[in-house]
């Protein structure tokens, strides 16, 4: 699943560096179809909790966090930015669900499952005694709702991209109170990778609105506190635009050895902070006890005075966040104005090999990210090392290579060195970018000089990250713009709304009257074989043509994966930054606050 970045940034005493599973781990975790999944269960088959092993901490206190940016919806359904999503992952809960630090799947919600010989039926078999947080049972029936409101075409939710294998939705019966049987037209290729993120919804309070066509306007900011229900560790207590207010679930469904509960946390309340410098000064002065998106200068200004600090700070490499230069290639019709008069060099891949051929990734991660960050040459990041296709080029900025390739595409310079197309028309556009996030700010700024070496005016223009989404997925009334997306897992299934033609967010074309070009349909085709397609080296070589194919025909300029950066206090126990996101709260169910002895203890 794709979401958007909403933060203002991404996000040594101690620097942890965090690898990502060797093949072989990831083959026989993620792509070989597993006959048999179990794990152990409290005594009482009344209340089948899972029990977490190797895991201690302390029960109560409050952790302190903070946002950036207003969160859109509290609905799994219809969720896309960053913010949004965060919050709904500590309230909702998964049936079977990756573990973001190991990137293995792992028993959720369901107990167990098992896997037909065929690898098309899923038979998963549910916890008994789990309550939602307003205290109403889980069954079957909620699972059955959950995915019949998933798979609606009306609601248009993200992850209906990947519910559909083989072109046709997945099928999902209810076998008995506690077994559900899911069955798909083909196999599916990162086998029960499938369930993770499709975030269980209580029925009992969903099912009107659903029979009344209102299910994708539920859930939304305004809507009170107690008519929210899930299955997370955390229910929502309070929302203003002042900050959220999260408390324990006191039904939660998972244990420590010892018989505890979890969370150990009372509350989590995260702070609505506009800009990246308060939030780096309420961490550093201890108002704040996790940060996940620093800057990157001030990530190494503070490394380097972090010493006998009440924090630590985390580098841990690349994950997989892209971000991006966006052309709008919408089907806008006759109405278009403006923007239809520059989608005529839009639309010529030479045009856009062009740019990307010019703009300096290099100097954007050294005066955006102060290093830390990688160039991209396609949407998989160096920190994907199981799918990245290693014979794409490295990205190497070439102003006379851009110049040959606009010469060969029929445009040519002014006297005044202005670059004109065929028709004599001078070449400018705007650039829009998330005011709110100080990078691309820099980043607009560079695309700005780089493209004024080839002739070319690109205008800056900020606007509100609201306002930006708005315009990409809904109005269409933007040039180019700057845009980040993150994977919500390493496998390329979770850019199958990106990628296809299709897809629910993708970006480039979100609105399309005509058919498909021949190599977005080649795209199709790929993503739509690899994702049935059984055992990774074949989907691999499926996977390596689709980069292959968006490297020759760059709809979008990918231009960097920022590091992920972190930092937290040092009375925050259990805290281990993934790399993929939620990148600090991923277990937040497991982090706990240790006391003054604790914390001079440990360090």
């Amino acid at each position: 699943m794709i979401f958007l970045r909403s933060e203002k940034n991404v996000s040594c005493c101690v620097v942890i560096l965090v690898s990502l599973l060797t093949y072989g781990d990831i083959l026989s975790t993620a792509f070989a179809v597993p006959s048999r999944n179990t794990e152990a269960l409290a005594p009482n088959r009344e209340h089948e909790y899972l029990i977490v092993s190797d895991l201690e901490g302390k029960r109560g206190g409050t952790l302190l966090t903070a946002h950036r940016s207003e969160p859109r919806t509290f609905n799994p359904l219809v969720a896309m930015d960053g913010s949004s999503k965060e919050i709904i992952g500590l309230l909702t809960a998964d049936l079977i669900h990756i573990n973001r630090y190991t990137q293995r799947t792992e028993p959720a919600l369901a107990r167990s499952w098992e896997v037909s010989r065929d690898g098309r039926q899923f038979t998963v078999h549910l916890r008994r005694g789990l309550q939602f947080s307003d205290g109403y049972s889980f069954n079957a029936d909620d699972v059955l709702f959950t995915f019949q409101a998933y798979l609606d075409e009306h609601i248009h939710s993200p992850q209906r991209d990947l519910l559909n294998v083989g072109g046709k939705p997945i099928r999902v019966d209810r076998a008995d109170a506690y077994t559900v049987v899911f069955t798909l037209a083909q196999p599916y290729g990162a086998a029960e990778r499938l369930f993770d993120s499709i975030a269980i919804l209580p029925k009992h309070i969903l099912e009107r609105a659903y029979q009344e066509g209102k299910l994708a306007e539920s859930w939304n900011l305004n809507t009170p506190a107690t008519q929210i229900a899930g299955l997370g560790p955390f229910q929502l207590r309070r929302y203003s635009p002042e900050g959220i207010t999260l408390e324990r679930n006191p039904f939660y469904w998972k244990r420590d050895t010892k018989g505890n509960q979890l969370p150990y946390l009372d509350r989590i309340v995260s702070l609505a902070l506009s800009t990246p410098e308060a939030e780096e000064l309420r961490f550093q002065g201890g108002d704040l006890d996790v940060i996940s998106r620093f800057d990157a200068q001030d990530f190494s200004t503070l490394q380097r005075t972090s010493t006998g600090r009440n924090y630590r700070l985390y580098d841990a490499g690349p994950g997989l966040e892209y971000c991006f230069l966006l052309f709008n290639l919408n089907d806008i019709g006759s109405e278009g104005g403006p923007i239809l008069q520059k989608q005529k060099w839009f639309r010529q891949s030479a045009f856009r090999r062009a740019l990307s051929s010019v703009v300096d990734r290099d100097s954007m991660i050294r005066l955006a990210y102060s290093g830390r960050a990688y160039p991209l040459s396609v949407q998989t990041s160096p920190g994907n090392r199981a799918w990245l296709d290693t014979a794409i080029p490295r990205p190497e900025r070439s102003i006379e290579l851009s110049r040959n390739i606009l010469r060969r595409a029929h445009f040519a310079w002014a006297p005044d060195g202005i670059l004109h197309d065929s028709s004599g028309e001078a070449v400018e556009f705007s650039v829009m970018y998330n005011s709110g996030k100080p990078q691309q700010e820099r980043i607009a700024a560079i695309i700005q000089e780089d493209l004024k070496e080839i002739g070319i005016n690109a205008n800056p223009v900020p606007i509100d990250f609201t306002g930006l989404v708005n315009r990409v997925f809904d109005t269409f009334r933007y040039e180019t713009a700057i845009m980040t997306l993150a994977d919500g897992d390493a496998d390329p299934n979770t850019e199958m709304n990106v990628l296809l033609s299709t897809g629910q967010t993708h970006v480039w074309k979100m609105h399309a009257t005509n058919a498909p070009e021949a190599w977005q349909s080649e795209i199709d085709r790929m993503m739509r074989e690899q994702m049935v397609t059984i055992g990774y080296a074949r989907r691999k070589q499926l996977f390596d043509r689709v980069q292959e194919i968006m490297w020759e025909e760059q709809p979008v300029i990918f231009l960097l994966s920022p590091d992920i950066l972190a930092g937290a206090a040092e009375r925050v126990g259990n805290f281990q930054p993934a790399l993929l996101s939620s990148y600090t709260l991923w277990n937040a169910d497991q982090l706990f606050i240790r006391t003054e002895h604790d914390a001079s203890t440990h360090r």
